[in-house]
């Protein structure tokens, strides 16, 4: 029965319609541990990019040896592949609640690109830390520290003129950060 229900949900799904958010911040910032929370509050697929290109990498896809040069080289991914994996996914999941795209945009280039083979994004979410806290962070989670990606301002200045970028403070706790991540989640699908 279910696995009947899923398929009637595929052979419906449309992408394009889709809801889709972008979760930017950080390492350390707490990007996934808010994905986590809204995963299960409201029912989102939460995907990361990283994962993504990762695990496209060790498949030994005809795209994993340059995606494997590219992260190795601390490079960005060229975005028609990263974007056809998100929506690979997308697709596969066939989620009418929504997707939670973490780690991505990188570059207004692929935001753009995003927006016009994809979907529009509904809004984006950007987790801000002082690099102070997301290093404490990284070095309990036993990584090293890295820089924020400069691009990441040019993104959320072209969602602030459209007024779809949400700063939030997750210098905070977790339960803290997570109510202020929820409100916004509740006040777009009133």
């Amino acid at each position: 029965m279910r696995s009947t229900l899923r398929s009637i949900i595929m052979a419906s799904f449309d992408v394009s319609q889709a809801k889709a958010y972008f979760v930017l911040g950080g390492p350390g910032a707490g990007k996934g541990t808010q994905c986590a929370k809204l995963v299960e509050e409201f029912g989102f697929t939460h995907l990361s990019a990283g994962d993504l290109l990762r695990a496209e990498r060790d498949s030994g896809s005809e795209a994993a040896e340059l995606i494997n040069d590219y992260i190795k080289n601390g490079l960005i991914v060229p975005m028609e592949i990263t974007i056809g994996l998100l929506k690979t996914a997308m697709e596969s999941a066939a989620n009418p609640a929504g997707y939670l795209i973490d780690g991505f945009p990188r570059a207004v280039d692929q935001f753009e690109a995003f927006e016009a083979t994809v979907v529009p994004a509904q809004f984006c979410l950007y987790f801000k830390c002082t690099e102070d806290v997301l290093e404490q962070r990284l070095l309990e989670r036993g990584k090293t520290s890295g820089r924020v990606d400069d691009n990441i301002e040019a993104i959320k200045k072209r969602f602030r003129a459209q007024s779809r970028c949400h700063e939030i403070d997750s210098t905070r706790t977790v339960d803290e950060v997570f109510a202020d991540v929820r409100a916004k989640f509740a006040s777009t699908s009133a």
